[in-house]
């Protein structure tokens, strides 16, 4: 029963938050859409339940591997941008299928390593400032045509973000513990939104909300490290809320000095 309403949860908190990026990057921009994908939403759902379901300790310790999916997430988009700019036919399907396989691989890899969690903590804060290095000269673009959100539309985008989070989430239960803290690390809003702009607009304000990911990234980041330091000292609610003030005073700094820029 708490597995099912675990289930529940993360996939009504992903729709709401999915549709709500979609609007935003439509609406506001993909800039900010993609800044706001950084937000510890699926990854904060997945290790509170770690911890009522198992304990705090577990969900602690499963913060560290989240931090090496974190890394894979933006070997993922990477990879999705990559892959997009040269695919002609079934773009957004071949795109998705080559950056699954890519989070897959880096997090197989890790699998078989045995990091230090200083290491993992300057591994996964260096990808960030690698990755933002590497989208730095992406424009960003913004959305012209307005889509009228009917029902029809918000349905459509909300069956397609169940699908993807239904298919995701189930795979830790399969793949063992280790594999539960890369899949918490899992893009698991940002590939839903991806794929909704991707299909109903063009490309390029895809790349728009990829390159601004890393810098939103830092928000999750925050988060994982509260969550690894306060879960065994606080109970798993304080140290929840606590951990999204962190990552959400992150976020805030980092659009203020958007404006500003």
């Amino acid at each position: 029963m708490i597995i099912s309403t675990t289930l529940l949860i993360k996939v009504l908190v992903s729709i709401a938050i999915v549709v709500s990026l979609s609007i935003i990057a439509e609406k506001v921009s993909p800039k900010v859409s993609g800044i706001l994908s950084g937000y510890p939403l699926g990854a904060a759902v997945a290790l509170f339940f770690y911890g009522l379901e198992v304990s705090a300790e577990f969900a602690s310790e499963t913060a560290i591997y989240t931090l090496l999916g974190l890394i894979a997430s933006q070997v993922f988009v990477y990879v999705y941008y990559q892959v997009s700019l040269r695919v002609t036919k079934f773009n957004p399907l071949v795109s998705s299928f080559a950056s699954i396989v890519a989070f897959l691989l880096v997090a197989f890899i890790f699998s078989k390593l045995d990091l230090s969690k200083y290491t993992i903590l300057l591994s996964t804060l260096l990808s960030v400032i690698i990755f933002i290095f590497l989208f730095r000269k992406l424009p960003d673009v913004k959305i012209k045509t307005k889509v009228k959100l009917s029902f029809n539309v918000i349905f459509i985008r909300a069956i397609l973000a169940t699908l993807i989070i239904v298919s995701i989430t189930s795979l830790p239960e399969v793949l063992g513990t280790k594999w539960a803290g890369f899949f918490s690390g899992f893009p698991i809003t940002l590939f839903p939104l991806i794929l909704i702009i991707h299909i109903k607009h063009q490309k390029e304000h895809v790349h728009t909300i990829i390159k601004n990911f890393p810098k939103g990234l830092g928000a999750l980041i925050l988060y994982t490290i509260s969550v690894y330091t306060l879960y065994p000292v606080l109970d798993i609610y304080i140290g929840t809320i606590v951990s999204f003030v962190i990552a959400t005073m992150y976020l805030l700094l980092v659009l203020n000095l958007k404006k500003k820029i």
